[in-house]
């Protein structure tokens, strides 16, 4: 594959993983949720963790290794990307705290566990397909393909670099998870109080 198919694969998985990660607090918060750092309808962390799972854990054939290999693979890059962007932009794009088996509100087991049988899903099935398909293309349409979404993005993130402060508005829904998230905790907390105490 030529740098070009791999960047439209890198789109195509962006795009998923928008599309999974908006629906999943779209239903949460019972509103319309575009998830992610870009306004447009692409998670580059998706890209990136799709292409790094293909081209490092493509190989593994049992399903249960590929599994936890994914399950670790992606919570390092999750980790690692959420400590960068807080580092650079002081704000955090996603936050597990009151999630069970957390480690410093960047990951849990349950996003782990997700992100695992993820992996499962795009190396035996995915990837074939999107493959198939980026290569079926025709090579003018993968140049412009490519270049559009590339000027997109690029467009996409240097608007929302630029205009920081607006953006930070994008992430209520973070403060939202989290206190829905700390009231079931105190709930439950309350619960084995109460039951203590009979």
């Amino acid at each position: 594959m030529t740098i070009l198919h791999y960047f439209l694969c890198f789109a195509i998985y962006s795009f998923i993983g928008w599309a999974y990660e908006s629906a999943f607090y779209t239903i949460q918060q019972r509103r319309f949720v575009n998830s992610g750092f870009l306004t447009t309808c692409f998670c580059p962390i998706y890209g990136i963790g799709a292409l790094l799972i293909i081209l490092i854990l493509r190989r593994i054939e049992n399903p249960v290794l590929l599994f936890f290999a994914g399950m670790l693979l992606c919570s390092a890059l999750e980790y690692s990307v959420s400590w960068l962007l807080e580092k650079l932009f002081h704000q955090r794009w996603w936050d597990y705290t009151g999630w069970p088996l957390n480690v410093n509100g960047r990951i849990c087991i349950i996003a782990a566990a997700a992100f695992g049988f993820m992996a499962v899903l795009l190396v035996k099935y995915i990837e074939p397909i999107t493959t198939d398909f980026v290569w079926g293309l025709n090579p003018t349409v993968v140049y412009f393909a490519s270049f559009s979404l590339m000027a997109v993005m690029l467009a996409d993130l240097i608007v929302n670099v630029k205009y920081m402060d607006k953006l930070k508005e994008k992430l209520w829904y973070i403060e939202k998870q989290a206190e829905m998230f700390a009231a079931k905790e105190d709930g439950i907390i309350r619960r084995i109080r109460d039951t203590l105490n009979m």
